[in-house]
């Protein structure tokens, strides 16, 4: 079994460069393998391990700056490793909204937690948005909300000026995932001028890590950025895949129709996908297959 940590934690880390040779160092020393990248505003990453050990060094480490001690984690388990490399990464953003400087430590929205969410999303004076990607939408989503349509986060604000006018703001739940995006995007729109900005604490995995399935207001799947793919109820792994050639997710439904093809193709790219690709992807399969035939992981080329 391997143990998951997904985190972030808006704060001002003026000197970022100077924490990733250590933080790289006490992952090395305790197997972690994931990804997690630093910036000036703050850090965000999701890590996995052999052992939950592993995984509170890291989270002691960074917990241990007197300016992360207030970071929390989403922890979850899987039976194959989720990653299969580590990567520390120093960036602009932790989460790239493209509108210059937010200060999400003192203008993020009102956090409601998982327990009172369903209470606030069916009021009929709110407005709920999924603040995620297209795609992500398309596997699961919370009842009565918003698809903005978007194809990355950036896109976000845009939508959200397309879509409101100069009356008064409305009162607005978001949700995403884990919860970072919505703490950027609420602390953008209260800068400019809406009031009652809600998020959801803890994202989309709180939710389904603590709310019963029978009072869910959720619907379907959601999507994770690892091997798992997707997650429910209780952050079981869902039944979800990843197309290799197009990445379109792959439903099972769509295993079941013509087209698809293990580690190949899926419906929407068989007819697409060139005779050089499909046989380095079948060879890529076999490969895989056999690796787990003989109880290890097939890691493929590095990027």
């Amino acid at each position: 079994m391997f143990h998951i940590a997904a985190f972030y934690r808006f704060a001002p880390l003026d000197d970022f460069e100077t924490l990733r040779v250590p933080l790289r160092a006490v992952c090395e020393e305790n197997e972690v393998l994931g990804t997690i990248l630093l910036a000036d505003e703050g850090v965000n990453g999701t890590i996995s391990a052999p052992t939950a050990a592993g995984i509170e060094a890291v989270l002691d480490h960074l917990r241990s700056d007197p300016r992360l001690t207030g970071l929390d984690a989403k922890y979850s388990t899987a039976d194959e490793p989720p990653f299969l490399r580590l990567k520390v990464r120093l960036k602009k953003e932790i989460v790239t909204l493209g509108v210059g400087e937010v200060d999400a430590v003192a203008n993020t929205g009102t956090k409601v937690p998982p327990a009172e969410w369903n209470d606030l999303i069916r009021r009929d004076d709110v407005v709920v948005i999924d603040t995620r990607n297209a795609y992500e939408y398309a596997i699961g989503t919370f009842e009565g909300a918003i698809n903005p349509e978007t194809d990355a986060f950036g896109e976000f604000p845009e939508w959200i000026d397309e879509h409101t006018d100069a009356g008064e703001p409305p009162k607005i739940a978001m949700f995403c995932t884990g919860g970072i995006r919505c703490e950027k995007a609420s602390a953008w729109l209260r800068e400019r001028g809406f009031e009652e900005v809600y998020q959801l604490e803890g994202g989309i995995l709180k939710y389904l890590e603590t709310v019963p399935p029978e009072e869910s207001a959720w619907d379907g799947e959601c999507y994770v950025f690892d091997r798992r793919v997707t997650v429910g109820h209780g952050l079981e792994v869902g039944d979800t895949e990843v197309c290799i050639n197009c990445n379109r997710v792959v439903t099972p439904d769509d295993r079941d129709g013509d087209g698809y093809e293990a580690g190949v193709t899926c419906p929407a790219c068989v007819d697409a996908i060139t005779d050089d690709r499909r046989a380095r992807f079948r060879e890529r399969q076999y490969q895989i297959e056999l690796a787990a035939k003989r109880g290890t992981i097939h890691l493929g080329r590095r990027a």
